[in-house]
């Protein structure tokens, strides 16, 4: 019985880590917003810099799955147990302040994969707490899956799949999951006209207001049945300028292609003024909402292609589409048209290129213990 509960125990507690440190990892930069939430409902939101949360976000979701990996191997099981209940034992008191003070919506523990309230969080912690307790208290109970020889290559295989192919990729391009409203394949203008009619939806929040002229051209862009260019850049004065003959390339094929081109952001005009004197930008500009553009687009600035208020396309600025992929209309241009990757072709290449090679690798060194251990009986 006390073998079965210490493993009932590691297996909760092994997936969780794992899931809760993928979906940070997927959304490295949505983890430093939730961070800079702390920080702010502390009182420390201007003296922490951008590089110091995003570095956090990034060690705290590797932690996370390394720590989730090693108890689901049973490796180094003294250590690890003890670091997991060191975790739980600093984000229970932790989400019981959450709880009680209510200072921001919700922690962030499965970043927008899984959105759950403060409290729930805490009746959360309180188990994995009680589990991590057990798992501790009885270390030496998990049976390994893999030799001590073995071991380090399931550790080191797990952090280089997780900073590198997972966190670095998703802050080079974008999430590889998008777990957000406006997601490629969304139809925003469908839930933006139910918020019109006094449904609660996730674009409540949206409105484009021209900086021209204050007109609200929210409506017209998303009823819009053609193409429309939206470069998303929630503050100008940190975005990054380091791609901007792409850009101003794909303003001039909108042009060409008839297609509407804004730049929407939350800075003022003075920011934008500096954007304008700085990059040659002659797109319109418009404002936004700076939680709205964050949530639309994890990239500063981004690109995202509307076509009959739907997502079709979103690019980083470092993937913007080159000049050979311009070639045609997007009528009858593969850039027009929704990706064929779905969610279960990404699942596939994480199983194929992660959960497959450990998968042989355990195979593998198991048998190599069992005919070890059959020469011996032997011999």
């Amino acid at each position: 019985m006390k073998k079965a509960a210490v493993n009932i125990c590691r297996i909760v507690l092994a997936l969780t880590f794992i899931f809760s440190g993928f979906v940070k990892a997927v959304d490295p930069l949505g983890t430093q917003y939730k961070i800079h939430d702390y920080l702010v409902a502390m009182g420390l939101g201007r003296m922490v810099p951008d590089f110091t949360t995003l570095s956090a976000s990034v060690l705290l979701a590797a932690t996370e799955f390394f720590l989730g990996i090693c108890l689901l191997f049973a490796i180094r099981r003294r250590i690890v147990s003890k670091l997991v209940l060191a975790v739980m034992v600093f984000m229970t008191p932790l989400t019981l302040w959450l709880a009680l003070a209510d200072p921001i919506t919700d922690c962030g523990c499965f970043g927008d994969a899984v959105v759950l309230t403060n409290w729930q969080t805490l009746w959360k912690n309180v188990l994995l707490l009680g589990a991590a307790i057990v798992v501790w208290k009885w270390p030496l109970e998990q049976p390994r899956l893999i030799s001590r020889a073995n071991q380090w290559i399931v550790m080191n295989y797990s952090l280089v799949f997780i900073l590198l192919f997972i966190a670095a990729k998703s802050l080079y391009t974008l999430p590889q999951f998008d777990f957000r409203p406006y997601h490629i394949g969304a139809d925003i203008r469908e839930g933006w006209t139910k918020m019109m009619e006094g449904e609660d939806t996730p674009f409540t929040d949206l409105f484009i207001e021209q900086v021209s002229d204050g007109e609200d051209i929210t409506e017209q862009i998303l009823t819009d049945k053609g193409y429309n260019f939206l470069l998303v850049a929630p503050h100008l004065e940190q975005a990054d300028d380091s791609r901007l003959d792409e850009i101003n390339q794909m303003y001039e094929y909108s042009l060409d292609s008839g297609y509407p081109f804004y730049c929407v952001t939350a800075s003022g005009e003075k920011a934008i003024e500096n954007w304008r004197d700085r990059t040659g930008a002659e797109y319109p500009f418009c404002h936004t909402d700076d939680i709205t553009l964050k949530t639309m687009i994890r990239s500063n600035p981004g690109l995202i292609l509307l076509k009959d208020g739907k997502v079709i396309r979103k690019w980083s600025h470092n993937n913007l589409p080159t000049e050979e992929e311009l070639t045609s209309r997007l009528e009858d241009n593969e850039l027009g048209q929704l990706p064929d990757e779905t969610v279960t072709t990404k699942i596939l290449w994480v199983l194929t290129w992660f959960v497959l090679p450990l998968l042989i690798l355990t195979i593998a060194d198991r048998l190599w213990a069992w005919t070890t251990w059959v020469r011996r009986v032997k011999s």
